[in-house]
C-alpha cells in the first residue's frame, strides 16, 4: 500500500498522486508526516510519497530527517536521498554536480572574507551571486562590479542575508500583478510580509558564513527546463524577465516542441543517469559554444507550470505527442520493484 502525506497545497503533487490512484484503483491511505507515530502509521504500507515544500517551516525542520530514516528502513520513499538530500541547496549541488563531472556554470563558494576578497580582485564581473536556497529567481541578483561584490562579502561575513527578501517578493508579485499573471491578493499579501515575515523565515535564520557566485553566462534570453521521471522527459522554455537576466518564475514559458533544442534533453537523461534519481528538473542555458551549460536542479516543481506541455521523448528520443501524467509516473515508479 502506498501511503500520501495529507497536505494538499494547489501546487503540490499529493492530490495528484490521490486522483491517480482512485482512478487506476491502487491502494493508497492517507498519513500525516507531521504526527509523532507516523512510522507506525506506516507499519502496513510499502511506500511513502512526500511532496515536502522547502519554504514551509516544519518541512524544513523535519522532511529530509523523515524520509532518509525511513529509506534506510528500507521502506520505499519518494523524494528519496538520491532525488532530494541536494534540494534547494545550491552549495551541496555544486559539490555534487562537480564531483560527478557534470557540465556545469562555473560556481564558487567562500567560506572566509579575505579568499573571498581576493578572488574579487582577480577575476571579471559580473557575476551571478546567490543564496543557496530559493526558488523563482528569489535570492538572485546580477553583481557588476568589485565594488559591489565586496559589500556582499560584508554583509556575508557580518549579519548575513535573510532567506525571505520582503521587497524582492513585493516587486515580483506586483510585477506578475501587472502582468496579468497573479491577483491583486498576492500584492496584498506581499505587503503584509515586508512587515511580518513568513515563519520559515525566521526557522531558517539568516543566511551567514559563506558567499556563492555564478559565472554569468551572457546571451541567452531565456533557461530550459527538462524534468526526468522513470525513462521520460518533458520540458519547457522560460523567458527571461522584461530588462533581466533571470528566467525561472518569470511567468513567461513557451511549450512547442520547437522552443526546446533536443541537446537539453539528451543531457538531462545523461545527468540522471549519474544522480540515480527519481525525479530531478534541471535548468540549462547555452554556453558561448551553443552547448548545454546546468545551472541548478530541484526534485520539486510548481505543478501548475506543466500542464500545456505538448508531449514527453522516451530514453531513445523517441518524441511521445499529446497529454501525458508525469505524477502518474511517480506512483508508477514506486510501485515497481527496488528504488
Amino acid at each position: 500500500m502506498i501511503a500520501i502525506h495529507n497536505e494538499l497545497r494547489n501546487s503540490s503533487f499529493q492530490y495528484l498522486w490521490i486522483n491517480y490512484c482512485k482512478e487506476n484503483n491502487i491502494p493508497f491511505k492517507l498519513v500525516n508526516c507531521y504526527d509523532s507515530d507516523i512510522v507506525e502509521q506506516l507499519a502496513d504500507c510499502n511506500c511513502l510519497m512526500w511532496h515536502y515544500y522547502h519554504a514551509d517551516p516544519k518541512d524544513a525542520v523535519m522532511a529530509k530527517p523523515l524520509l532518509f530514516s525511513l529509506e534506510q528502513s528500507g521502506l520505499k520513499v519518494f523524494p528519496n536521498f538520491n532525488t532530494a538530500w541536494h534540494f534547494d541547496d545550491k552549495v551541496g549541488q555544486k559539490y555534487l554536480l562537480e564531483a560527478l563531472n557534470i557540465d556545469l556554470v562555473k560556481t564558487w563558494v567562500f567560506y572566509d572574507s579575505k579568499s573571498a576578497k581576493k578572488w574579487i580582485q582577480e577575476t571579471n564581473f559580473p557575476k551571478v551571486f546567490k543564496l543557496r536556497g530559493g526558488a523563482g529567481s528569489q535570492n538572485v541578483q546580477l553583481v557588476r562590479t568589485k565594488t559591489a561584490a565586496n559589500k556582499l562579502v560584508k554583509k556575508a561575513f557580518g549579519k548575513g542575508f535573510p532567506a525571505y527578501d520582503g521587497w524582492e517578493s513585493f516587486n515580483e508579485r506586483f510585477r506578475k500583478w501587472r502582468l496579468g499573471k497573479a491577483d491583486f491578493k498576492e500584492v496584498i499579501k506581499g505587503t503584509v510580509r515586508l512587515v511580518k515575515p513568513p515563519r520559515y523565515a525566521q526557522v531558517m535564520g539568516n543566511e551567514v558564513n559563506y558567499l556563492y557566485f555564478q559565472e554569468f553566462i551572457p546571451n541567452n534570453d531565456s533557461d530550459i527546463r527538462i524534468i526526468v521521471i522513470d525513462g521520460k522527459a518533458f520540458g519547457i522554455k522560460r523567458m527571461n524577465r522584461e530588462n533581466d537576466f533571470r528566467a525561472s518564475g518569470s511567468g513567461f514559458i513557451l511549450y512547442d516542441k520547437d522552443s526546446i533544442d533536443e541537446i537539453f534533453v539528451k543531457a538531462a537523461f545523461d545527468i540522471h543517469d549519474k544522480l540515480k534519481a527519481q525525479c530531478i528538473a534541471y535548468d540549462f542555458v547555452y554556453d558561448e559554444h551553443k552547448k548545454p551549460l546546468l545551472i541548478e536542479i530541484s526534485f520539486g516543481f510548481a505543478n501548475g507550470g506543466y500542464n500545456d506541455c505538448v508531449g514527453y521523448w522516451d530514453e531513445k528520443m523517441t518524441w511521445h505527442e499529446g497529454k501525458f501524467n508525469p505524477y502518474g509516473w511517480m506512483v508508477e515508479l514506486m510501485l515497481k520493484n527496488g528504488n
